[in-house]
């Protein structure tokens, strides 16, 4: 079976001849496959059959969950959590990993949801779904009347409580049935597609979270003499969208595209990247399980790095780590957030290729800098943005360090451009200080100290990138200029564990007080 290329492009990310191997037949209506980071499976879902099921590379496939609620899309957070739309229950699940079940919401405005259908964890532990109607439909779900009178996709905020409501960051009335959704590798955008319209939409992600500026990126998903719907829908490491339609998988380029299609011997309903190197497509089809190798790799979430197999996770028991801190006065205290830029620390950006992005993701860093500040913030903390930022080309930027070199190669940290922007969720507030910069450390090229100074600050708790060059070399000269320097290493994050290990763990250790986030928040007066 041979794949369709319509673009050149396309044979950049599927050999036309890949086979197609099937790994499982004999379901009802599978979903939802989902790639397993650390014990190297693959689990996925039976809808009408209530059954979840595991398929093992050695080719053994086994239930591990019977009934399962009528499970459909599924997910990992970071902490390697499964969890789970369920179509019995209108519920979002938390699954454990020693399988303790936790509902983080089943209700909107306190009406039942319909039917959650599809799930994405955002970088920042946000999770998003879309809550179609097809779980109160006999076959696919459990039949009962629908509450809520209307179809939109839902986001669980970092930090959201199980059991509180979920936001409604769609218009109420855009969609007819939406069904999957896909953030962009650098989570700027989120695509959702819906069943019904036979289309995709393409969002911008707001500072708040909510889905802005909706537009149409595809349409016409849809033919009469195939079988295949708009369904599941995933992006790659480029930005390029997969989504099943008719005869299989259509791929688009990221600006609305056709590409080509994956022939797909069954009608597909969904789709993940999985396999040693995520390079791997498996596809949940009907009554099958499908796999098929591709050049491409699926984009980077959370799950793929997860905090429950990061090295460091035992290091923050060390004695390294104080979490007896004496009271920290709001009135004399500064936050800096340095350099959480997006060339720095998320995928796309410029620095991408040294795993900045995979550790920011591990040490949970942009959630726990909002978590910070927005805690520094309620105790009269000055909250200041620390940002590198350069002139097209780097003119006038000497070139002696490897570091300033690499900045100007990669053209990054441009002013005005997206490389240069704070990441999502770390946007300036009103009242905070912004601090423009041209060196690793925040003091030489900026305003940092006159501001400090002015505004009486003698304490500071230095957060950001990178943990072992400019929150180090911080932390060094603030210490040398007499200020109390404060580092909450869990809201910092450099290229792997292992630099920021040996940075918390040595010369940071002779400059500052080294803590967490939790142990300042608790401090603050």
């Amino acid at each position: 079976m041979a794949h369709i290329a319509v673009s050149q492009a396309f044979h950049d990310l599927i050999d036309i001849h890949a086979p197609m191997r099937k790994l499982g037949d004999g379901f009802i209506f599978t979903e939802g496959p989902l790639w397993h980071p650390v014990e190297n499976h693959l689990i996925f879902s039976d809808m009408p059959g209530d059954t979840r099921r595991k398929y093992m590379p050695d080719g053994t496939i086994v239930e591990i969950a019977r009934p399962s609620n009528k499970g459909n899309g599924m997910t990992y957070d970071a902490d390697l959590n499964l969890l789970i739309c369920e179509h019995s229950t209108s519920s979002v699940v938390r699954i454990s990993p020693s399988g303790q079940r936790t509902v983080l919401c089943s209700h909107f405005e306190g009406k039942e949801l319909n039917s959650p259908n599809d799930i994405v964890v955002g970088n920042d532990g946000a999770v998003y779904f879309t809550d179609p109607t097809y779980g109160r439909l006999e076959h696919f779900g459990v039949p009962r009347p629908l509450q809520q009178g209307f179809q939109g996709v839902y986001r669980l905020p970092p930090g959201h409580k199980p059991g509180d409501e979920p936001q409604l960051v769609s218009d109420r009335y855009m969609f007819s049935q939406p069904n999957g959704l896909t953030f962009s590798p650098c989570q700027k955008w989120m695509w959702v597609n819906d069943t019904d319209q036979a289309n995709i939409r393409m969002f911008d992600v707001g500072t708040d979270g909510r889905l802005v500026n909706g537009r149409i990126f595809a349409s016409g998903i849809k033919e009469n003499a195939r079988a295949g719907v708009p369904d599941g829908m995933k992006a790659d490491e480029k930005g390029n969208v997969y989504v099943t339609a008719p005869g299989g998988i259509w791929v688009y380029d990221f600006h609305g595209k056709k590409l080509g299609e994956i022939e797909v011997p069954e009608m597909a309903a969904n789709m993940h990247w999985g396999g040693a190197g995520w390079n791997t497509l498996y596809i949940a089809a009907s009554t099958g399980l499908y796999a098929l190798d591709t050049k491409a790799t699926g984009r980077a979430e959370p799950f793929m790095t997860p905090k429950a197999a990061s090295p460091q996770d035992t290091q923050m028991e060390s004695p390294m780590i104080n979490t007896n801190l004496a009271p920290i006065e709001g009135a004399r205290t500064a936050m800096i957030i340095q350099d959480l830029q997006n060339d720095v620390m998320m995928d796309g950006g410029a620095f991408a290729f040294t795993g900045s992005p995979d550790h920011a993701r591990q040490q949970n860093v942009v959630a726990n800098n909002i978590r910070l500040a927005e805690a520094a913030r309620a105790k009269g903390v000055m909250i200041l943005h620390v940002h590198m930022l350069l002139e097209p080309g780097a003119p006038y930027l000497v070139q002696h360090a490897a570091l300033q070199r690499g900045l100007k190669e990669k053209n990054a940290l441009v002013r005005g451009t997206w490389g240069g922007a704070p990441v999502p969720g770390l946007e300036p507030r009103q009242g905070d200080l912004v601090v423009e910069k041209m060196s690793m450390s925040a003091w030489e090229t900026s305003r940092l100290e006159a501001y400090l100074r002015h505004g009486g600050r003698d304490t500071i708790l230095n957060c950001g990138s990178w943990t072992n060059m400019s929150v180090e070399h911080t932390a060094r000269t603030g210490a040398d200029k007499g200020f109390h320097m404060i580092v909450p290493e869990d809201s910092c994050s450099t290229m792997n564990a292992e630099w920021h290990n040996v940075a918390i763990g040595y010369g940071l250790q002779e400059v500052s007080t080294v803590t967490n986030v939790d142990a300042v928040i608790a401090a603050l007066r």
